[in-house]
């Protein structure tokens, strides 16, 4: 049987349409990356990637947004025949003895019904591939996923599959914004922005010295999501050493002004507000929003809708040892009055220093020498 082995991108229902952008951050990221490849075309709904190295490509490839899943798969004729033999192989060798395995078969049939194919796969699986003592699971419960998604020509029987971010491909909004990390809940609005497919300018706010290192490693848990090589960052340094849920809020606001102060001067339309009414009080979302609007801004809140999801971009750029600060600052009752400070946003742009980095795996380092911090 004549097989061809790809990296196959599965969209998800909301990047269908914006397949070409998704493309075109597929090759960015593989020369990111170093990852040489052969061709990029497309089948149907799917890009299939003639990669050289297969998992260190599909590695790279799951940074993107718009990506459902990403698979390593061959690629055989759409014949019921064929699959079913390709997918018994396939099974033979990805199974342990004695695991629970599921067929699933998704796509374009042709003359057949995939549920057949299924069937008939589980079967075939069961009787050539006895010693292997494997037995059907079900949909809740099963140890391996045999995955095969069908196009009008062509089945691709997957050899390996992993999940990916979900969201839209980046800059497929065509918009620029601008946003900041200065804490957990702002790293995660931050990597919600870039998610929903805007063009992100990121700054690092920080109140004391001793924040840098978190907000970096922080940091460089997001910008691989931004599809370049080169990154320019600013770090702002707001002078707010009190405590309490005031301090906080005045040090959010200062931080909001600094934002705005950027976008006007480098002709920015949008900026990113890490609020949520889950979180924070309305009337302090009210006022956050009525100062861009004010400025000839646009606010976009890309956290506000979402709930424990926010747990789960958390875990994505590791911050699962963060998950009790997060959950504390969930908790604050921010129904507060602020007292604001134009002087703390003056020295805070007084205060910029300018990082550029070439993205690799010693960012948090290289940022932090270039801020002489120690780490």
């Amino acid at each position: 049987m004549n097989e061809i082995s790809y990296v196959v991108v599965f969209p998800n229902e909301f990047s269908k349409n914006k397949i070409p952008q998704l493309i075109t951050n597929v090759k960015k990221i593989l020369k990111i990356k170093n990852q040489q490849f052969n061709s990029i075309k497309r089948d149907g709904d799917v890009i299939l990637i003639d990669a050289n190295d297969p998992v260190f490509s599909s590695s790279a490839i799951n940074l993107l947004f718009g990506v459902e899943k990403v698979a390593i798969a061959r690629q055989i004729k759409n014949n019921f025949q064929d699959i079913v033999l390709e997918i018994t192989s396939v099974g033979g060798n990805l199974l342990l003895k004695g695991e629970k395995f599921l067929v699933r078969v998704e796509g374009i049939s042709k003359g057949f019904f995939t549920k057949d194919v299924e069937l008939s796969a589980t079967s075939s699986i069961i009787e050539k591939k006895s010693n292997l003592d494997a037995k059907p699971g079900t949909e809740e419960n099963y140890d391996k996923l045999l995955y095969t998604y069908l196009t009008k020509n062509y089945a691709y029987v997957c050899i390996f599959l992993d999940r990916g971010l979900g969201g839209i491909p980046y800059q497929s909004q065509n918009q620029n914004t601008i946003c900041s990390v200065y804490d957990e809940i702002s790293a995660i609005s931050c990597f919600e922005t870039i998610k929903q497919g805007f063009n992100s300018k990121i700054i690092v706010c920080y109140r004391q010295k001793s924040e840098l290192t978190n907000l970096v490693k922080m940091i460089n848990q997001i910008i691989p999501r931004l599809v370049r090589e080169k990154i320019d960052i600013e770090f702002f340094h707001i002078k707010n050493t009190g405590s309490g849920i005031k301090n906080y809020l005045s040090f959010v606001n200062s931080v909001l002004e600094i934002m705005i102060y950027l976008a006007k001067k480098n002709k920015i339309n949008h900026v990113s507000i890490a609020l949520s009414s889950l979180i924070f009080a309305v009337n302090f979302i009210d006022n956050s929003i009525k100062q861009v609007f004010e400025n000839n801004l646009f606010p976009i809140t890309p956290i506000s809708g979402i709930d424990s999801n926010l747990f789960e971009d958390a875990r994505e750029i590791g911050l699962e040892k963060n998950f009790p600060k997060i959950k504390k600052l969930i908790l604050i009752n921010t129904d507060k009055m602020v007292n604001f400070s134009s002087k703390n946003v003056d020295d805070a742009i007084k205060s910029k220093r300018l990082v550029s980095i070439k993205v690799g795996p010693n960012n948090v380092h290289d940022i932090l020498d270039a801020l002489d911090e120690n780490h």
